[in-house]
């Protein structure tokens, strides 16, 4: 059977991803941009209870073209999760590698005739140019000239849009559907806290002395790898994007400090409770029904996710709470 390729293997969402595939029974492919990274991935893969014998890791660069005709060949199935998360002071050092190196992939894709691409994207392609009522679909585009938009969220939007274009323009034979996830937390099979975890970690470790005054969706790293898998077994799926979030309503960053407080106890007691002075926060809405009704994914709770994301920092030792 040929195996599926999974880009950017080693981070976050990557690992969840490949684990979830594996115990499901799916050969897989996965690039890194170097094989140092190998020996810790596979140890990830079989935190996440897969066996990793049904692995490939192969090195390539979203930077670079050489290696991507040998990471795509034979795999009809591309899931692009690869993108960087550097905050820079240039931001075509973000920009251009999202851009370059999602049209890299899918140019690769097309040549070695893959039936379907997987994109992953981000809410903050859809919901960062603020909107009256704050009320987001899968229809709403962040735009990238939208004043003050960081780094992050332009890249994924050009990135995003750049993919689509792609698609429609160069007659490419191949079907794209993208995974739009809110803030991404939940148990990380990786040795380091990365990216989102970064701010449960500092919370925890009594490194955060104010919340941020904001508002957020939150989505299980285990449920946006099983998002990723329904967007491309489904065939409706095709052209479509999905917002990846839990039910209910958004959360602050009090309520989230909130619910560690009160489910943690001890683990716990570094958490601030204060938020930073501002405006109140106006309501945040955003909806996961397209993922719920098309694809019949049933997202955890929030609450479940905040909870297990802070155990699993405590139970890999990745927490510093030396006070």
């Amino acid at each position: 059977m040929s195996p599926v390729l999974v880009t950017g293997g080693s981070g976050y969402v990557g690992t969840q991803l490949i684990a979830a595939l594996l115990r499901d029974g799916t050969g897989v492919r996965t690039t890194v941009r170097s094989l140092d990274r190998e020996a810790g991935l596979r140890k990830a893969v079989r935190r996440g209870g897969a066996d990793d014998a049904g692995l490939e890791v192969v090195v390539a660069d979203l930077m670079a073209d050489d290696g991507w005709p040998g990471a795509v060949a034979d795999c009809a199935d591309i899931y692009h999760v690869a993108s960087p998360m550097i905050q820079p002071k240039d931001p075509d050092e973000v920009i251009a590698p999202a851009r370059e190196g999602t049209l890299r992939v899918l140019r690769a894709a097309r040549d070695a005739g893959a039936r379907r691409v997987v994109l992953t994207s981000s809410f903050a392609a859809v919901g960062y140019t603020p909107k009256p009522g704050a009320d987001y679909t899968e229809a709403d585009w962040t735009d990238p000239d939208t004043p003050g938009l960081h780094p992050y969220p332009r890249s994924k939007t050009i990135a995003e849009r750049a993919a689509w274009d792609f698609i429609a323009d160069k007659d490419a034979g191949i079907e794209l559907a993208a995974v739009n996830p809110t803030l991404i937390l939940g148990p990380t099979l990786t040795a380091q806290a990365r990216s989102s975890l970064q701010l449960i970690k500092a919370m925890l470790d009594g490194k955060m002395a104010v919340l941020p005054r904001q508002r957020f969706g939150v989505a299980d790293v285990r449920d946006v790898a099983d998002l990723h898998i329904k967007a491309m077994t489904t065939p409706e799926a095709a052209g479509k994007r999905f917002l990846a979030l839990a039910d209910g309503p958004t959360m602050t960053y009090l309520q989230l400090a909130h619910t560690l407080r009160e489910r943690l106890g001890p683990l716990a007691q570094w958490v601030p409770t204060e938020q930073a002075p501002g405006d109140e926060l106006a309501d945040l809405v955003i909806h996961n029904d397209r993922a719920r009704n098309e694809l019949g994914w049933r997202p955890r709770p929030a609450d479940t996710t905040i909870v297990q994301t802070a155990e699993s920092l405590r139970d890999l030792g990745l927490l510093d709470q030396h006070h």
